[in-house]
């Protein structure tokens, strides 16, 4: 199977405009992202897809792939097709990964590489919580899903209920990284937006809605995402320590 990894990076953000740009210790967030993402055995290519030029011209600067798409896409999802759209060549799967996550673990796009099979709708990841913090942070993302690893739904709010807590149970939280069979893509693309998806603000909801089924992998790698200022600046320290 040929699997392209895609990166959507756009500069407007509510909470941090322009983060892909900004620097950590001598990099962008964006060229971090990218060159974690080749460091991936699984991916035949890897590309940026954004609508800013200057996000455009700073990747061309470090020699990355990169192509300019349609300021007016709903989501990372979108994006996603149409910079797939202007490959020269043929794929079956396409990753999308996170463009302000800059220390995102090659190992982890393998894994959920290692999960695809002609079968596979859609594919993420899912890690064990591990701190009542983050299974009270509704700014988290929670997924359970049935014994065959796929998905039955995703919630900011802490789920499954446990009505014997502190009884035992597992909670996971999604990683946010997608695969998507290319003409599965090219479906989900054009749904429109449904109830739960609008209620919970989480585009895979529609997917579920709709009856495609997403495959959930277990990963004991985390992920650091920069979604403020403040995140950068932790992020900053890391890479000095």
């Amino acid at each position: 199977m040929k699997i392209l990894g895609i990166i959507p990076s756009r500069f407007a953000s509510s909470r941090f405009p322009g983060k892909a740009l900004a620097n950590i210790n001598g990099k962008s967030i964006i060229q971090r992202v990218f060159e974690q993402s080749q460091k991936s055995s699984m991916l035949e290519k890897v590309v940026v897809a954004t609508d800013d030029q200057k996000i455009f011209d700073h990747v061309m600067s470090f020699n990355g792939n990169v192509e300019m798409t349609s300021a007016d896409h709903r989501n990372g999802t979108e994006r996603c097709l149409e910079a797939l759209n202007k490959q020269k060549e043929d794929y079956d799967f396409v990753i999308n990964i996170q463009g302000d996550e800059p220390f995102i673990n090659p190992g982890q796009i393998d894994s959920l590489a290692n999960m695809l099979d002609p079968n596979t709708e859609i594919a993420t990841l899912a890690k064990k919580i591990m701190t009542e913090d983050e299974l009270k942070n509704n700014n988290i993302n929670k997924v359970v899903f049935n014994m065959n690893g796929d998905a039955l739904y995703f919630s900011r709010s802490t789920i499954p209920f446990n009505r014997k807590y502190p009884e035992s149970i597992d909670y996971y939280k999604h990683i946010g990284i997608y695969a998507y069979r290319v003409n599965i893509l090219n479906e989900i693309t054009r749904l429109e937006p449904t109830p739960l998806e609008v209620a919970e603000a989480l585009e895979q909801l529609r997917w579920l809605e709709n009856g495609y089924s997403i495959k959930v992998g277990i990963t004991e790698i985390d992920s650091i995402g920069i979604d403020t200022p403040e995140d950068l600046e932790r992020a900053v320290n890391l890479t000095r320590n």
